[in-house]
Order: structure tokens, then C-alpha cells, then sequence
């Protein structure tokens, strides 16, 4: 039974995360859908102690409400209080109504929620071929297969575009000081350059998926004596991938093994617990963390400033003012 209850389960909860965006609150609101699912548990809690059948949305049941001018949620209450009054006292009627009758009311729900998302489903097919293809399989699994079976291979395709969205959108761009004091973009150097500063600003989600691509994207430390690349890590998440975290402690290896260094900057609070904890900040040292401040570039200028130092104590010569 343990098979079957995942899949009541799973695909009361799919039906429930369907139905909020497809038909919005009266009010515009949002809908908290953490607290639809909420709702669900406390509901078949309950029920289960009184060998109730499991409760949870229905695509159908919305669809007729809706057509018939529900704006509140004294709808699903009258709709369940006459549902009830129907079974107790028509009970031996109702089994007589066809099947074709309801597999044909659900058609024509399913065919209005699709027609009022036309539009949406014609940007997807213009824009995105993969999210297409995964469209058109989850469509073909519902119509051929259980329909349990069904919402597993969409989940499953769902996260697999999130991995492909996530390495593709995942990247190291280097930041430049212009002579106008602005910062620009532009892409990684493929060697980091001895003596100088570099900076490169990490954009990504911290998935495993993407290590390939940033890998890929890291300059080149051989020879570079004296460098310090300062990576700028704001957007690095609060508990990253721990596939991150050995791939910086590799390179910042190799760079030290170099003659250089790795500073990490706007490093969240955190995070500096994590890389404490881990013993991972013993590679770059305490100096080589820089702590995330409200100021979105006062990291980076704390980075620069203690770079210009460490290279001019290596150099045995005066730091380099900010603007030389």
C-alpha cells in the first residue's frame, strides 16, 4: 500500500500545484500553494481517523466552479455539503451515471484550461525547444500511461531542464575598473597575469551541473606569481554544493602552489561558517575571506586594497595606488 498512497499523494499535490496558477485568486492575490498543500495534509490527517477517502484539488471540480460563477471559498463548502446530501440520499442513483458522461466533463476542463493558456504555450514552442519537448512527452505519458506514472516523468523532465537551465545560465565574468571609475564586464582572462590583481565575479546557483562550465571558465593559474584573483561570490548560496566548495579549495591550491593567492569576497555570513567549520577557509586564511556587506562593492574595494598590500610586501615595493 505503501506504492499506492505516494501516488494518491503525488498526484493530489500535482493537481493542487496545477491549479493555482490556471485559475487565479478573485482578488489577484497569489496563491500560497505551500499553504494548499498544508491544507491537504491536515485534511487526510483527519480523515484518516474517520475512513475517509483522500481528499485533495481537482482540475474538474474548479473548472465547473468557476463556470458557474464561484468567487469565494463558501464554494467548495456548499459544493461539499450538497455532494454529500446527494450521496446519502440519491447514493443508488448516481452509480447509474456513465462514465463517458464524466470522462467528457473532465475533456472539456482540460480543453478550457488549455485553450486559456494558448498563448503561453505558444511562446514555449517559438522559444524553447527542450521545454517543448518535455511538454509534448508529459502530454503523450498522461494520455498513455497511469497517471501517477505519468506526473513522475514530468517531475523527472522538469529537473533535468533545471540542470541544463542552471550550467547553461552559470558563469565567471571579469570586472574592470574603468578609468571613469566604473566597473565594466568582459570575459575571463585564459591566464591569470603575475603581479596583478583579477577579478572575476561568480553568477551561478552553486548546482553540480554547472562545475564543467565555471571549471572551463577559470583562468589558467600556471606562472602566475604574485597574482591574486579576488572572486567575487555574493550570489554563492548560503549552503552550497559541496562540489563548489572542493573546486575553488583545488584551484586556490594550485594558484598557491604558483606563488599566488585566492581571495573570496561578499562572502555571506553564513557561508564563512560553513567554510569554518569545513576547514576550507584554512586555504585562503582569514584574510582571504572578505565578509558580505550592504555596500555591494565594499568587499571587492576591501579585496583590492589588502591584494595591492599582499603583492607589494611579496614585491618588496610600495602597494600601487588605485589608480596606477
Amino acid at each position: 500500500m505503501i506504492a499506492g498512497s505516494f501516488s494518491v499523494a503525488l498526484v493530489a499535490l500535482a493537481q493542487a500545484a496545477g491549479i493555482a496558477p490556471s485559475m487565479p485568486n478573485p482578488d489577484g492575490s497569489r496563491s500560497d500553494v505551500n499553504g494548499d498543500f498544508r491544507s491537504q495534509g491536515y485534511a487526510n490527517l483527519l480523515g484518516g481517523l474517520f475512513q475517509a477517502l483522500p481528499s485533495g484539488g481537482s482540475l474538474s471540480r474548479t473548472g465547473v466552479a468557476v463556470s458557474a460563477g464561484a468567487r469565494t471559498r463558501w464554494a467548495g463548502i456548499i459544493s461539499g455539503v450538497f455532494l454529500a446530501l446527494v450521496v446519502l440520499v440519491c447514493g443508488s442513483l448516481a452509480e447509474h451515471i456513465p462514465m463517458p458522461v464524466i470522462g467528457g466533463l473532465i475533456l472539456v476542463v482540460g480543453g478550457e484550461l488549455i485553450w486559456g493558456k494558448r498563448r503561453d504555450i505558444r511562446l514555449v514552442l517559438r522559444t524553447s525547444p527542450l521545454s517543448s519537448a518535455a511538454m509534448t512527452l508529459t502530454f503523450l505519458a498522461t494520455t498513455q500511461l497511469p497517471l501517477q506514472r505519468a506526473i513522475v516523468i514530468g517531475s523527472v523532465l522538469s529537473l533535468l531542464l533545471y540542470c541544463v537551465q542552471t550550467a547553461r545560465q552559470a558563469k565567471l565574468v571579469a570586472l574592470r575598473r574603468q578609468a571613469d571609475g566604473h566597473w565594466a564586464t568582459s570575459e575571463p582572462p585564459k591566464r591569470l597575469p603575475p603581479g596583478e590583481i583579477t577579478v572575476l565575479d561568480y553568477a551561478g546557483t552553486s548546482f553540480f551541473a554547472e562545475l564543467p562550465r565555471i571549471e572551463s571558465q577559470l583562468p589558467d593559474p600556471a606562472g602566475a606569481r604574485d597574482a591574486v584573483l579576488i572572486l567575487v561570490v555574493r550570489t554563492l548560496p548560503d549552503v552550497p554544493s559541496s562540489a563548489v566548495l572542493k573546486l575553488l579549495d583545488r584551484y586556490a591550491k594550485k594558484l598557491a602552489d604558483e606563488g599566488g593567492r585566492v581571495v573570496l569576497a561578499g562572502v555571506q555570513p553564513s557561508l564563512v561558517r560553513i567554510l569554518k567549520t569545513s576547514g576550507l577557509h584554512e586555504r585562503p586564511g582569514d584574510e582571504g575571506v572578505v565578509p558580505a556587506r550592504p555596500e555591494l562593492f565594499g568587499p571587492l574595494e576591501t579585496a583590492l586594497t589588502d591584494g595591492r598590500a599582499w603583492i607589494a610586501a611579496r614585491t618588496n615595493s610600495p602597494p600601487p595606488t588605485e589608480e596606477s
